[in-house]
C-alpha cells in the first residue's frame, strides 16, 4: 500500500515539471513626465494669487453686545448705509433712558437754580455749578443716545459681502470683525513674493494675468505692480504684494485664482526643472530622457542652481525635450514607460 502512494506521488511530481512556465507579463509603468520649455527667469516671476477688491473694509460694532440678528449673507450686493447685523438693543436703550432722566433732572434743578439766582438766594457760584452739571447730563445723554444707535452695523460703502466673519447668537466686543466689505470698483491680485526674488521686483513693473477659469476663453488681462509690502509676512515669510489690473471686465469675479507673470528686458534663458526630475549619481546630476517610442534613457546635466521652485539646468538638455518629472529612481535604461502629463509643471 505504501508503494502504491508513493508511485502515485512521485508520477504528480514528474507530471508537473513537465508543464511549460508562463511567461511574465510586461507591463509599461506609468510615468510623470513633462515638456522642458520653461525658462529659469520665466518661472522665477510667475505667481499664483487671488483676485481681491482694490479697497476692502472689515466692519464692526462700535460697542459690544450679541448679535440677535444678521440680515446679509456672503456675496450679497449692499448700498450704503445699508444695515447688516443688529446687537440686542436692550442694554444700550436702558442706558440711553437713565443718561435721559439724568438730562431732564439737570435741566429741572438748573431752571430752579436760575429763578433763585435771579432773586438773590442763591450765589453765582452755585448757579454755575448747576450749569456744568447741565452741560454734562446733556453729553451723556447724546452719548448713550448713539450707543443705542451703534447696535446696527451698516454698510459704509456700496459694495459686496465678501465675507461673514461673525454669526448671530455670538457676543462680540467693540470693534471686533464682523464682515469684510468688498467695494465696487478696482479690481487686482493679491500675491506673495519670497525673499529671494524680492530685489527683482519694483513698484510700477508690468505684469501679465491669466485667470484659471478662463485660460480657453481669449481673456487677456495686463496690470502693474502696485503695492510691495516693506515687511515679511510672519507665518509664511513672503512679501504680500498687490498687482492692479489696468481695466475691469465683468467676468473677473472676486475670489478667482489668477496667475501673474511680471515682464523683465532681460532674463535667465537657461531651463528650470522639478528637483523631482533629478537623477543623482554621486556627485553627477541626470535626468530620464523620453524617447519617441517611449522608452527612457539617462543623461548627465549640469546644475546652475537650486532653487525652491525647482532646479536651474546650466546644459545637458534642449528646451521641447520630454523629461521624466516623478518616479526617476524607479527606472532602469531602455524600460519603456505610459506617458502622464505632469499638469502641475508644465506651463
Amino acid at each position: 500500500m505504501k508503494q502504491i502512494i508513493l508511485f502515485l506521488v512521485l508520477a504528480a511530481s514528474l507530471g508537473g515539471c513537465n508543464k511549460e512556465a508562463a511567461p511574465p507579463v510586461k507591463t509599461e509603468r506609468p510615468v510623470l513626465t513633462q515638456l522642458a520649455g520653461v525658462s529659469a527667469s520665466e518661472a522665477s516671476h510667475r505667481y499664483s494669487g487671488e483676485i481681491r477688491a482694490r479697497h476692502e473694509a472689515v466692519l464692526g460694532f462700535r460697542i459690544g453686545g450679541k448679535i440677535i440678528e444678521r440680515m446679509v449673507d456672503a456675496g450679497a450686493t449692499v448700498k450704503a448705509g445699508q444695515a447688516l447685523a443688529r446687537l440686542d438693543p436692550v442694554d444700550a436703550g436702558l442706558q440711553a433712558d437713565a443718561s435721559e432722566a439724568q438730562h431732564r433732572l439737570a435741566e429741572a434743578d438748573t431752571k430752579r437754580y436760575r429763578e433763585l439766582h435771579s432773586k438773590g438766594f442763591v450765589s453765582q457760584a452755585a448757579l454755575d455749578e448747576k450749569e456744568t452739571a447741565l452741560k454734562s447730563a446733556a453729553a451723556h445723554a447724546g452719548l448713550a443716545r448713539n450707543q443705542a444707535a451703534y447696535t446696527t452695523l451698516r454698510a459704509s460703502h456700496a459694495g459686496v459681502i465678501a465675507a461673514i466673519l461673525a454669526e448671530a447668537g455670538q457676543v462680540v466686543s467693540a470693534g471686533q470683525p464682523v464682515v469684510r466689505l468688498a467695494q465696487h470698483g478696482e479690481r487686482e491680485v493679491a500675491i506673495a513674493i519670497p525673499e529671494s526674488q524680492l530685489a527683482d521686483l519694483k513698484i510700477g513693473m508690468a505684469a501679465e494675468i491669466t485667470l484659471l477659469s478662463a485660460q480657453n476663453t481669449g481673456l487677456n488681462l495686463t496690470g502693474h505692480l502696485r503695492e510691495l509690502a516693506p515687511m515679511a509676512d510672519p507665518a509664511s515669510r513672503t512679501y504680500p504684494a498687490r498687482v492692479a489690473l489696468s481695466s475691469t471686465d465683468p467676468r473677473v469675479a472676486l475670489g478667482m485664482t489668477a496667475q501673474v507673470r511680471f515682464n523683465k528686458e532681460t532674463g535667465d534663458d537657461r531651463l528650470l526643472v522639478p528637483l523631482t526630475a533629478i537623477f543623482q549619481q554621486g556627485s553627477q546630476a541626470a535626468v530620464w530622457i523620453v524617447a519617441a517610442d517611449q522608452t527612457v534613457s539617462l543623461r548627465p546635466v549640469q546644475i546652475a542652481a537650486y532653487r525652491d521652485d525647482g532646479a536651474v539646468i546650466a546644459s545637458g538638455i534642449a528646451a521641447g525635450e520630454r523629461i521624466v518629472s516623478a518616479g526617476v529612481h524607479k527606472l532602469s535604461a531602455g524600460e519603456k514607460i505610459r506617458l502622464t502629463e505632469d499638469v502641475h509643471h508644465t506651463k
